[in-house]
């Protein structure tokens, strides 16, 4: 697994903090998991999404169904990322954002991350 880049986004005293990885296979992703819980212990959730060519998956990590995983999902689906993940961890800032709110704020952090990697090749 290589991590190629974040990005950290604020949305209503919320923290969104966008990893992407480059991977050689999906047992890396639990691993990837597990190691932001640990470094990561005050956020409420850590949703991701991987995607290769042969398989692909996603979890919005106890956020509303649909409202990160699927963002995050889509993003890599359609830059066709494949051996890819990105995951974005939550800081809870207090004010609900609703599940559009959600959506909107994970698929731009992990949006900007995908950009600023793409800046720097």
């Amino acid at each position: 697994m290589k991590e190629l880049c974040t990005y950290t986004l604020e949305v209503k005293k919320s923290k969104f903090i966008a990893y992407f990885y480059e991977l050689e296979s999906q047992d890396e992703v639990k691993d990837i998991w597990q190691n932001l819980k640990k470094t990561h212990k005050k956020a409420r959730h850590i949703p991701y999404a991987y995607y290769f060519q042969n398989s692909a998956g996603k979890s919005d990590d106890k956020e509303p169904s649909n409202t990160a995983g699927t963002p995050l999902y889509r993003l890599l689906e359609s830059e066709k990322y494949w051996n890819h993940a990105i995951f974005v961890v939550r800081y809870f800032g207090g004010i609900k954002l609703g599940a559009g709110g959600l959506m909107r704020s994970y698929a731009k952090c992990a949006k900007e991350a995908i950009y600023l990697y793409q800046e720097k090749k």
